[in-house]
């Protein structure tokens, strides 16, 4: 019975578990999912802000009007897949929403576990280091917050199992439907579409890119015609831009507050900065060797994503967490690929984040 036992049960187990507990807390109200905030709903000037899952809610029960009550809309409704499926599900029924909303997460990160150990397998490595994606602190606080991350990494990460198994087509299929659920998982096609270029593989390179861009640029072109700007941004209300100069994200909050720098600092180092430093370095002595394959490419990109993140994103504990699932993803591909027992046993460590994901006082309720 126990060698039955798969990862994604274990990883399904615990977010149903943690769901359960969290409605429990709040008399089994969904949308304390959602975070609403009254600033945007009902626009009190000086009410609370709520989080980002509010939006998706907000579009998810209203896809044409819930512009209204979203701070930066075409940023938010860039990120069209997931309310639109929540919607779906709950066949249009507004009330329903709330639940199809956390229902639509629970699946994703279930199988995005699932994908991931099959990621893993596909190079003979041991499925139960999928844990680390699907229990990291990101993850399981997307679904506790309606956030976009388990839909958009388990598709993501269907791109990259597809890509290995040769099945680039539909790789493309469900990486462009990634980016319009989250526009960071571009990476993860950037990655892929590099390694057609250095192959010299001009035709699949081409017709995959174009795949994956084509369906993004239109919406970014219909988001610009309807509210007035595409959605391409980093962040939304009060968000800073992505940094040209390496981790100034991270070492300019010192010339602000040193000691609020110590504190977030001592997160982001080890949940993204070493990581992604250690990663850019592997990478690169790959590239170096002219080894160019689909584990290393993601790998750099997502990487050398950590060191453009935000400031605002820096500031946010939470924020770094949920920015950070796409190098987990790619470190635990990179470290399976390779054979490397020591890469995946230090990965265990970003288990740890879990203690950021049980601390409802961070939440702006």
């Amino acid at each position: 019975m126990i060698k039955q036992i798969r990862p994604w049960h274990v990883a399904l187990a615990i977010c149903v578990a943690y769901v359960l507990l969290t409605l429990a807390r709040y008399n089994f109200d969904p949308k304390y999912f959602a975070l609403i905030g009254t600033q945007y709903d009902p626009g009190l000037p000086n009410g609370r802000p709520g989080y980002d899952g509010q939006f998706a809610y907000q579009i998810a029960r209203d896809p044409l009007n819930g512009w209204a009550k979203i701070d930066v809309p075409a940023y938010r409704y860039q990120r069209i897949v997931y309310p639109i499926v929540a919607r779906a599900l709950a066949l249009g029924h507004v009330d329903l929403v709330p639940w199809t909303l956390i229902v639509v997460n629970i699946i994703a990160l279930t199988v995005g576990v699932w994908l991931t150990e099959e990621i893993i397998y596909h190079f003979q490595i041991s499925r139960w280091y999928a844990l680390i994606y699907g229990l990291s602190a990101g993850m399981l606080m997307s679904v506790r917050l309606d956030l976009t991350e388990p839909l958009a990494y388990a598709l993501a990460q269907a791109g990259v199992l597809l890509a290995l198994k040769d099945r680039w087509r539909w790789a493309a299929v469900v990486l462009a439907s990634a980016a319009l659920t989250k526009e960071m998982t571009l990476a993860v096609a950037a990655g892929i579409g590099l390694v057609y270029l250095f192959r010299r593989q001009w035709q699949r390179s081409m017709v995959f890119g174009v795949s994956v861009l084509l369906p993004f640029v239109i919406w970014q072109i219909v988001l610009w015609q309807w509210l007035g700007q595409p959605g391409l941004g980093s962040g939304g209300d009060l968000a800073t831009p992505f940094e040209l100069v390496p981790l100034r994200g991270l070492w300019s909050l010192a010339f602000m507050d040193w000691r609020v720098f110590l504190l977030l600092a001592a997160i982001a180092i080890p949940v993204a900065v070493i990581p992604a430093l250690i990663g850019l370095w592997v990478a690169g002595r790959q590239l170096w060797r002219r080894v160019m394959d689909i584990p290393t490419t993601v790998l750099l990109l997502n990487a050398l994503l950590v060191l453009v993140t935000p400031q605002s994103t820096f500031r946010e504990p939470l924020a770094l967490t949920r920015y950070s699932v796409g190098l987990i993803a790619a470190v635990l591909t990179y470290a399976a690929s390779r054979h490397s027992e020591r890469a995946l046993r230090y990965a265990w460590l970003w288990i740890f984040t879990l203690a950021l994901a049980l601390n409802e006082a961070q939440l702006p309720i």
